[in-house]
């Protein structure tokens, strides 16, 4: 992503926490920063995309972080996938802290959707506050949706991530149906291609399911069942039921006990293997 704004001509600095991460980019032309606070001190858009709300909050709150500096007239554009109400708290306790605004933008469209500018980002916060990030945004994705005020862009994240995540587990098993029953699972998405059941998730997962492409990874199952697991919380409070979320949830935890938390969220295909 922040290849893509240089690539587009634009300025950037960079800081990670994982400092190596930065070398290509410096590389081809951007700003190392020395920390967060000197991020937000030399300009005047912050995006940010990390693991978690834990992070989230070590980046904005930590030491050397964001909140340390002046921020009056600044804001934070948080691509991180985090709870709803994380994300309404980060942004009061910014505000108080150093006076920098707040937009959540979760992304959709994994490593792929990043490297060709296609991501759907959908994000929360003031209109004119998305309005003004838009034209950086769009050098980045191909959709960058206002949903409603701070948390309504990581609550569209969650419903994202309901279909996405049941897609995943769906797709396996039909997948492993395929296999089982001695067809070839390779034309699937040919064979389905135009109608009901084609889908982005058909064509894009089911080749990498059957032909056991797992890297690089279109993302982790950990991330998936962090996601899921939000789901299920904010399902809770709004008494929303949410049956299949909750089984790919626990379908994804399986995974994670079988195949590992930082394996590809595809591998979720081989806890069906050598089932007859």
């Amino acid at each position: 992503m922040s290849r893509r704004l240089l690539n587009a001509g634009h300025q950037i600095t960079v800081w990670n926490r994982s400092e190596g991460k930065m070398a290509a980019l410096v590389e081809a032309g951007a700003t190392r920063a020395a920390s967060p606070r000197d991020l937000i001190e030399s300009s005047d858009i912050i995006f940010m995309c990390v693991t978690d709300a834990a992070a989230v909050e070590e980046v904005i709150f930590g030491p050397a972080s964001i909140s340390t500096a002046p921020g009056a007239g600044k804001l934070v554009v948080d691509f991180s996938s985090i709870h709803p109400d994380a994300a309404r708290d980060l942004a009061t306790r910014l505000l108080a802290a150093n006076g920098a605004g707040w937009i959540d933008a979760p992304v959709s469209g994994g490593t792929k959707g990043a490297e060709e500018g296609t991501l759907a980002i959908m994000a929360g916060g003031k209109a004119g506050d998305i309005e003004r990030v838009r034209p950086y945004v769009l050098a980045m994705a191909r959709r960058f949706t206002h949903m409603g005020p701070t948390g309504a862009g990581q609550t569209t994240k969650l419903c994202n991530q309901v279909i996405v995540g049941c897609a995943m587990a769906v797709l396996a098993e039909a997948t492993r149906l395929a296999v089982n029953a001695g067809i070839d699972a390779n034309r699937l998405p040919e064979a389905l291609a135009g109608g009901f059941a084609d889908s982005i998730p058909l064509q894009l997962f089911v080749p990498r399911m059957v032909q056991g492409i797992h890297s690089p990874p279109l993302g982790h199952i950990a991330t998936m069942l962090k996601d899921l697991d939000t789901v299920a919380d904010v399902a809770q409070t709004t008494s929303t039921p949410v049956p299949m979320a909750s089984l790919a949830g626990q379908l994804f935890r399986l995974a994670k006990a079988a195949r590992g938390a930082d394996a590809d969220a595809l591998e979720i295909y081989k806890l069906s293997a050598g089932v007859r």
